[in-house]
């Protein structure tokens, strides 16, 4: 079953096509990578799927069931979870603090903060014990704003699953991390468990190849190619055009 996916899918800005006829696939537990060159809609298309722009037409599903006219809280709601190029943290919080007022969200518990559920035991340590999946056992009560930007890259990507989203959208989770750190990251996500289904934008090859088992292509608005890594290194069309050129949009 799909996990997401999108039928025929388009947006138009006036006489630009940016996504132009999607029919994206991505199935349930799947590591799915979508890449392309600088200007292929990648970002567009990810607007759509969040619901951060409306689509002049087709359909965006989750699970099986249309989602294109809901809004972006609701598509949240319903589980799909993205994390954004530039991070988007709570910086004053520490590591501890910001992954148990997302539990809280979660479970219903409003947003009274750490004087509701911080002494919660069970809040706590589903927290503390997330953080330690994600690499910041060491740093559980430091101030966001003081982390290493790795650390902090690690710490976005576990407050989205803290929400236990079904898609979890990670657009770029390695940018402007420091070559030793960037496949750790991955690695974790990787290792998630195959209920959380991942869709990767990446422009870096390396990771892209390292993570995925799907991948998908994308130029000009439109699905050039799709398969599992081999078949995309050894497309011809791919070589010529996309990798190589490391952009992204």
């Amino acid at each position: 079953m799909n996990a997401l996916e999108t039928v025929d899918l388009e947006k138009r800005f006036g006489g630009i096509v940016p996504t132009n006829g999607v029919n994206l696939q991505v199935r349930e537990g799947a590591r799915h990578a979508l890449i392309g060159p600088n200007g292929a809609g990648k970002t567009t298309l990810i607007n759509l799927l969040t619901g951060v722009l409306k689509p002049s037409k087709g359909t965006v599903k989750l699970g099986g069931s249309d989602i294109t006219n809901l809004k972006p809280h609701q598509r949240v709601a319903r589980g799909i979870t993205r994390t954004f190029q530039i991070n988007q943290l709570f910086a004053d919080l520490s590591p501890l603090e910001s992954i148990a007022l997302v539990i809280g969200e979660r479970e219903k518990r409003g947003t009274h903060w750490w004087s509701t559920f911080g002494g919660d035991e069970t809040i706590v340590r589903e927290a503390a014990s997330l953080a330690a999946q994600f690499g910041l056992a060491d740093a559980l009560n430091e101030r966001t704003s003081s982390l290493p930007y790795g650390k902090q890259r690690q710490l976005e990507i576990a407050l989205a699953i803290a929400g236990k989203p079904r898609v979890l959208l990670l657009d770029e989770p390695a940018a402007g991390v420091p070559e030793a750190e960037r496949h750790e990251i991955l690695e974790t996500v990787a290792a998630l468990p195959k209920d959380v289904t991942v869709l990767l934008i990446e422009h870096d090859m390396d990771i892209v190849f390292g993570f995925a088992d799907r991948i998908s292509v994308l130029v000009d608005g439109k699905l050039l190619v799709e398969g599992d890594p081999k078949e995309i290194q050894n497309d011809p069309r791919v070589r010529a055009v996309y990798l190589g050129e490391g952009a992204d949009d």
